[in-house]
Formats: C-alpha cells, structure tokens, sequence
C-alpha cells in the first residue's frame, strides 16, 4: 500500500515506514511502462485513448461536509469517498481547500481492511522555520485569497473503495456586520451524492442569514449556475430565532448545469447576530468564558490617513489603472471630519502635501488629479515611503490639540519587494515599528503574485493593522474598495477590556487599539473558580472627545453535567464526548495569538519559549500547527460496517454539541439519543413483521401482544389524536405468499407509514423502506440510505442509513420506523416497516389507533373461575396441567389471553407478552373494518369524537 500524503498548508503528513519501499518501486516500474505505452498508444485514436482514461477513472461516489456553528465556532467535517472501477490498483488523490485562518484537527482514511487515522504529534525545532517558509510560499503558489490546500494520496486496490475524512475548526470573523462561512465545493467530478450541510446556533438569536451565490473564486465572483442571484439550485434553508439548518443538495443534473468539471465553487453563508447589550455578549460555559464585543450606534472617530501607493515601473498597466479607480471612489468616501494626504513612491518619495489635508470638495478634486496622472517607472523604495507616511502623521498629530481624539492610519499598497534604499526586511520592521511608535496602525494590500508578502504581514501584525491579498484579476478594483470599508468607520479608539485578575486566568488579548463599525472584538480565558456566581467585566475606551467606561457583572450558570456539553480538552475521535465549544474557542484565539507573537519576535530565546507553549497546547487540542506534524497510524478494521459508520460520524459531525445546548437554551423538550444501533431499546409499544402488534403497560409491568390480520392494500390507522394533539399515523400494507407448510394464505407487511402534523402548522411525512419524503411547506425527498437529520415546523426528523428513521414532534412526541431490508429475500418476504412509539407524552388522553387507544391506559390480569380470583400482575407461566382462562382487564373490556413468546426490533430482542386471539376482537374499541383508513393521510376516525374530522 502506497500513501502519498501533503499540504500545501506546508505541514506535512507522516505515514509509517512500513511497507513504504516496495510499492514505490513498483511504482516506478509502472511509470516506466506507461512512458513506453505512451509511445504505442499515439497510435491510438486519440478519442479511444480519452474513453479508455475516462472508463477507469477513480469514481466519487459520495461528497459531502457538515458544518456545525456554535456561537460564531465552526467544526467543519468532511467526508469523501472513492471507487476504482479498473482492473488495476490506482492511485487516487483527495484535495480540499480550507479557509487559512482554520485548524485542521483530524484525518483519517480508509480502504479495504485498513484504517489510517492521524495523530498530532510534536514537530522537532529544527524544522520551524523551514515549514512557515513553506507555508507561504505555497499560500502564494495556490492562487486563492485566503485559502489553503489539504491533499492526500493513496493506492486503491482494483475494485475496491476508499473514505477521506476530514475535519477542521475556525473562529468566524465579523466583517462588514456580518459573518462569513466558507465551503469549498470542488470534488473535481460529478458526484452521486453531494451535500452540504450546515448548523448555526446563535445563543443571542440570528439577526440575519443569507445563502450567496455560488463563487468560483475569491476574486471572480459568482460562477455560472441555473440562477446567477439567490441561493445555488436545490438549497434549503430552515431557521428560527437562535437556530438555522441549511442543505445544498444538488442533483448530478444540477451540477453539470453549473460546472461540468466538478469545480463547482464555494457555498458561502452570511450571517449575523442580535445584538442588545452595549457591553457586549457574554458566554460561560464549564470554567471557560468568551465576550464578544461589538458596540453600535455610536458616532464615527475621525480619521487621518496617508494613502501610500507603489509607483513603481511593476505596476504598469491593469495593476495601476484598478488602483487608481479604487482610490477615487475611497476620497469620493472620506468623511468631512477626516484628514487625508497621499504619497507615491518609486526609487522616489513623491508627496502630493506635506501636510494633512481637510476633506473639501477641491481638495478630493486635487488629489484626484495627483492620482490620475501618476505614471509607472523605477523600482521600489519601501522603507522610504512609510518613514515619510509615518512622518507626515505623527506631524499632524503634535501640532492638534490632544483632546481632539482620532485614529491615524496609513494604507499601504505595493506590488513588489524592496529594490531600493533599504532593502533588508529585518531594518524595514524595525524602522517603522520605531517611528510608528503604536500610535499609528498600518494596513497593507500586496498586488499580484511577486509582492513579499510575509514582510506586509508582519508590518501589519507589528503595528496594529491588516494585510490582504489582492490578485491581477478583473475585481481587483472592488476587492481595494471591500478592504478599504472594512476600516472606514472607527468607533473606539485605545480600548482596555478588563476582568478581576482574581477570577480569571490564562485571559486573551485585552487591549485593543482601534475598533472599527461592522468587526468584532472577541476574547476568552479561563474561570479560577467554577463556582462562581458572577463575572465583572469593565470596557473602557475612548469615542471622539470623551472617555467611554462600560461596566456590568455577568452572571454564571451552575456547570453542566451528564449529556451536556462537557470540559473535555479535546473532541473525541469516535464522537462520544461532546467538546466544549467554548473551550475550544479559548484554545484556537490562544494559539492564533501565540502563533502571531512567535511570527514577531526577534528574540532567540522569546521564540523558543513561545514555540513550546504553542507546540503544547496544539498537541493538547489536536491542532495541526507549523510546530506539529500529523502522523498516520494504521489499524485493521473487522467489517465494512465499521466503514459506514466512520462515514456516518462524518457526514453527521458534532451534532452533540448542537443537540446538548439546543436542550439547555432553546428548551424544545428532551433530546432523544440518535439511535443509530439497529438493537434500538426504544419501546414495546409497536407494530412490525406480519403486522404484530405489541403493547406496553408499564404501570402494572404487562405486555400485550395481537394480530391484524389485513389484507393488501388496507390502511391501518395505528394513532388517531388528530383533533388535540394534531398528529395522525397511518400505516398501509403490502401483501406476499404464506411460507410453505404455513397456516395462513399469505402474509401482509407495511410498505409505507404516513405522519400528518396539524399543529402548529401542517406537515406530511410519507416514509417507505427507501425514502422519507417530508413536506411542510418546502418538499424534502431524502434517501434511507443515507443518514442525515432535517427540521421543519416543530417536526424533525432523522435518518440513519438504512437502520431507522426517527420522527419528534414538538419535542415531546417521538416515533421511530425501523427499516427491514433483505438482500436475497425468499418468496414470502418483502421489505417493510416497522412502528414503535419512542415518546407518547404529547399525546392526548382522548388519542386512539389500533396502538394509541392504549397508551394512556393500564391492564390487569385476574384468573377464572373466581376461586383464583386475584391480581396476577406478575404472574408466573402457567402449568401445563391448569385449565384456568387468564383474563385481561382494560378500558372495561374482559378479554381471554394466553402466554407468549414473540421477536421485535429486527427479531433480534424476544419478549413474553400476553396474546389476544382472533384479531384482538374483544380488546380492541369496535372492529378491524373501523381502523381502515380511506387514503394514507385520512385523519377521519369513529371512536368518541363525535363528527369525523379529514384532512
């Protein structure tokens, strides 16, 4: 077995030497015979040699990422799978952009009988530097703003199939008043299956959520698609106040429709929050804490700010003109309170004033002008033009009163490195840290694909700014305009957020320079004391000319325990232990920070007690850093079914953690335990195989059992609450021949069970052995073979691929239907359905159904003659030499019964119940021909609710 593993991200990936130099060199002879088969093939007709490569080409059967969003954290998982459909091994590669502010936190592959699951390990320090060397130079090589590529290889056996799992977290950002979530949609192929699921929970409520466009590049907008505005084809959205589910599922159709090549684009997501405190949003969770901080309504600061643009004879052509265009819409934007200058550089330092300028109509006019007849040529003095830059600030500043508070800043743009005065970046770094003086943040844009980069990082990071990337593409105008909004509004300046050093620890960044309208200021640490009743938080900053003091004590809810989500220090491998989001937060804001500080200093020995402090806490919280590696392990697994659970766990992610705080905040009812384990031990309530039906007494520990004997094509009505509780379950019955040397003349099964919800607003759920087919309003079709969960109007439902579906209703009413399915069935055996009442809570006391008559009732036994007159509420099995009749006592009816023995739940479980005989004719309200529905969805029923009610 070969594995072929990398990142671009430069963070390589580590298999075990084990059976490594054998398949290479086979390997190598095969890449010997393709050369020469390449030459005999130009024989070929080149058509024949395309349908040749294209008939064995590894086939993606399945693509498909979760997103699970937690207050603004996501944890995105990956799931891809591939078939070799030749007659030969072949090698097969799995990539996948992932936003570069995100953590890859696990990968794991399989194929055949093997596993390969990594584990974060420590990087030795030698290899540090290299790997962030690495990092950008291949960030630069990928040619995507603000993305990173994950690849991994490996050699599938002819006929056989691999699964890439894949899962990473991030932080979301705020910008321009709204989050962004990015998925990367390019499977490189057509795929049977794709899907995009992705769960948002806002604590504080969702203010706003919109799909975009499909975007085929961060710089080229939107890509070709049915509908070039709106969400892509085939997107479902559901949300309510603090929740939102959205589904991109589109069809093979739909995708040849949008790219034939598979490179469908990006799924993006925007959103936004409410926003009620000035102080900001508060979060504690089991010792952990976050604030969110992103004040409104408050008056602009003014700004002075020196634009400061490359001239040099590099930016010839498209790269000057679009700068131009952008920066004559930026003046056109200044405020009236703003002060402005703008500089050219080249091998020389051009000004246009050596003094700031107040925002005039003549003044944006002049300096329009100035842009205008800017002209490329000579190379390109870095240091120079921040040091003038700096100085025209700093200028401004001493000779103004220093009551009159605002921001200075210096936007920068440049398209090369530094060719002449000073040329080394070490110097450059330090002279502008040295005049800049924290008092003036710079923020840099870098044009085009030769800019240094990692020196306009660092120049930003070091002096509190931004730096972005902008392409040589035709939007490169819009993305200089985009950038420049995102610092065109300063509210707060030199902000202090404070917390009682007595109380918290290990604390995130907490001062701040500047704060701009539309981003976010986000910080988390750690409790000392988790019994504590409250958090002092205390914000001060300044707004314009005076002081702004912010204070409150938040208060701390009792930790959570059992299901809830928990203090682990990292997420699970199997998904058993539900991660604390919060502390997951703390931990990635720690790292970024630590990461940031590393990347700045120029100490030896500061360097090195910051890379062990990262190196730790990524080992800690399983983060793949440039100070670890992931290393494969391999491990052999016993069944493919093992493969489809991997499979399962990825397509579902942590939705643990959705369903825990969506109990503790949203308060919907009790959560039910996705069962996913076909030896479900839900209820004996049921009805299942022939149909038998099965009822449950728990009160007085009896269990009922009886047959319907039906014929196909009846409609059994099994729960009839339609006039309170607003549900209806029917269930209809399909036919098949009685086993040889068998009483009956044939067999009946259920082919199709029909939900209708009434209330609060109507819903139909039809579900059969194959499909689940839910229409509230928005009509969903969804396979049984593949496992997913959708929520519509109170109603959710879960799919487990080819095990069950689980219906809740309200949160207080649950059912679930198993799904029988047989590989080689005999004659009399058909794929069917079976019923089981989870939860009947909901359900009123005037419910009814060959199964809801029951639920609110209780049972007694009693033997005849009287002489055995007693309660036989456990009663032992009778004797064989006993002639007594065993009673049953329910709803006032007396009816004769005997033991039995009978399977439910895939037949795996036995249970002894007590029978009815003759179709259950003296225990059941009326007879067999009154539970016979007209049509699936008919509500209509006779028994003690005076005039029939339909649909």
């Amino acid at each position: 077995m070969l594995l072929l593993l990398g990142l671009c991200l430069g963070l390589p990936l580590c298999a075990g030497s084990e059976d490594r130099l054998a398949p290479a060199l086979e390997l190598e002879e095969a890449r010997r015979w393709d050369d020469t088969l390449e030459q005999v093939g130009r024989r070929v007709p080149r058509q024949v040699r395309l349908l040749q490569r294209l008939k064995t080409k590894p086939l993606m059967t399945e693509f498909s990422v979760k997103s699970t969003i937690v207050s603004r954290y996501a944890f995105t998982t990956v799931s891809c799978r591939m078939l070799n459909r030749a007659s030969e091994d072949q090698e097969v590669e799995f990539q996948m952009q992932i936003p570069a502010a995100a953590f890859i936190t696990n990968f794991t592959m399989l194929t055949g009988d093997k596993v390969y699951h990594g584990e974060i390990t420590e990087k030795e320090k030698k290899n540090g530097d290299r790997v962030k060397e690495e990092r950008n130079k291949t960030t630069e090589d990928n040619r995507e703003k603000g993305t990173e590529t994950f690849r991994a290889s490996l050699v599938i056996p002819s006929k056989d199939k691999a699964v890439f799992l894949l899962s990473y977290e991030e932080l979301l950002q705020r910008r321009l008043g709204k989050y962004e979530h990015i998925i990367s949609v390019r499977p490189q192929q057509l795929v049977g299956r794709l899907t995009v699921e992705v769960n948002i929970l806002e604590k504080s409520g969702i203010a706003s959520l919109e799909v975009l466009p499909l975007r085929n590049s961060r710089q080229k907008g939107t890509g070709r698609g049915e509908d070039d505005s709106g969400a892509p084809p085939s997107t479902v959205i559901n949300q309510n106040e603090t929740s939102a589910k959205v589904i991109f599922k589109p069809s093979v159709i739909q995708q040849a429709r949008i790219a034939q090549n598979g490179i469908l684009g990006d799924f993006i997501i925007r959103y936004d929050v409410n926003r009620e405190q000035s102080i900001g949003d508060i979060q504690v969770l089991n010792g952990y804490f976050v604030h969110y901080f992103a004040p409104k309504d408050l008056p602009p600061l003014p700004k002075n700010v020196v634009f400061v643009l490359d001239s040099s004879a590099s930016m010839v052509g498209t790269k000057l003109r679009q700068t131009k265009d952008a920066l004559f819409t930026i003046l056109h934007d200044l405020r009236p309170q703003d002060r402005f200058s703008i500089i050219g550089f080249s091998n020389r330092i051009k000004v246009w004033k050596d003094h700031l300028v107040s925002v005039t109509p003549d003044n944006i006019r002049d300096g329009k002008v100035y842009i205008h007849h800017m002209s490329p040529a000579g190379g390109t003095d870095i240091n120079g033009a921040l040091q003038r830059g700096i100085r025209l600030l700093n200028n401004y500043v001493a000779r103004n009163d220093i009551e009159d508070r605002s921001v200075s800043l210096i936007i920068f743009l440049t398209d090369g490195k530094p060719t002449v005065g000073e040329t080394h970046t070490i110097k450059i770094l330090n002279n502008t840290k040295e005049a800049a003086r924290s008092k003036i943040c710079i923020f840099t844009i870098g044009i085009g694909n030769d800019v240094d980069f990692k020196l306009l990082e660092k120049l930003s990071l070091e002096n509190c700014g931004l730096t972005r990337r902008v392409h040589e593409e035709e939007d490169a105008r819009s993305q200089l305009i985009g950038f420049y909004d995102e610092i065109r509004t300063p509210l707060l300046s030199d902000i202090r957020i404070d917390y009682p050093p007595s109380l918290v620890e290990h604390v995130t960044k907490t001062l701040f320079p500047n704060y701009f309208n539309g981003s976010e200021i986000i910080i988390a640490g750690k409790l000392v004391n988790r019994k504590m009743d409250q958090l002092h938080v205390e914000v001060i900053a300044s707004n314009s000319k005076k002081f702004v003091i912010l204070k409150t004590d938040v208060p701390v809810e009792p930790q959570k325990v059992g299901n809830d989500v928990t203090g682990s220090s990292r997420p699970k491998g199997d998904g058993k232990e539900d991660p604390n989001h919060i502390e997951r937060l703390w931990s990635y804001l720690t790292m970024k920070e630590l990461l940031s500080s590393w990347l700045q200093s120029d100490n030896e020995q500061e360097k090195e007690r910051l890379r062990q402090k990262a190196q730790a806490l990524a080992v800690n919280y399983h983060f793949l850093t440039p100070f670890t590696s992931m290393k494969l392990k391999k491990s052999a697994i016993q069944t493919e079914r093992l493969e489809d659970n991997y499979g399962i766990s990825a397509a579902i992610g942590p939705e643990t953690v959705m369903q825990s705080l969506r109990g503790a905040d949203m308060q919907p009812g009790p959560a039910l335990k996705r069962p996913y384990n076909p030896r479900i031990k839900i209820s004996k309530t049921s009805a299942d195989g022939d149909p038998h039906f099965v009822v449950d007494f728990p009160l007085s520990h009896l269990t009922v059992c009886f047959n319907i004997d039906g014929q196909p094509g009846d409609i059994l009505r099994l729960v009839s609450d339609h006039r309170d509780s607003g549900v209806t379950v029917n269930g209809e019955l399909i036919g098949a021949p009685a086993p040889p040397n068998g009483r009956k003349k044939q067999r009946t099964y259920f082919r199709t069970i029909t939900i209708l919800v009434n209330k609060p607003e109507r819903s139909y759920l039809e579900i059969t052995p194959n499909r689940v087919i839910l229409d509230g309003g928005d009509r969903l079709v969804l396979p049984c073979n593949q496992s997913v969960v959708v929520g519509s109007r109170g109603l959710e439902v879960s799919v487990s691929a080819n095990t069950n579906v689980t219906v809740t209703i309200q949160g207080t009413i649950a059912f679930v239907i198993l799904i029988h399915l047989y590989k080689k069935p005999a004659p009399y055996q058909r794929n069917h359905l079976g019923f089981y009442i989870s939860n009947s809570k909901g359900l009123s006391s005037n419910c009814h159904g060959l199964l809801g008559q029951f639920l609110n009732q209780d049972a007694k036994l009693t033997e005849e003659p009287a002489r055995l007159s007693k309660n036989l509420t456990d009663l032992p099995l009778p004797q064989a030499d006993e002639r007594s009749e065993t009673v049953l006592k329910v709803k006032g009816h007396r009816v004769p019964v005997v033991w039995k023995q009978r399977k439910i739940y895939n037949g795996e479980e036995e249970i002894d119940c007590w029978f009815a005989k003759n179709n259950a004719a003296k225990l059941i309200d009326g007879e067999y021909k009154d539970y016979l529905a007209s049509h699936p969805f008919d509500t209509e029923t006779t028994f003690g609710l005076g005039i029939p009610r339909g649909l």
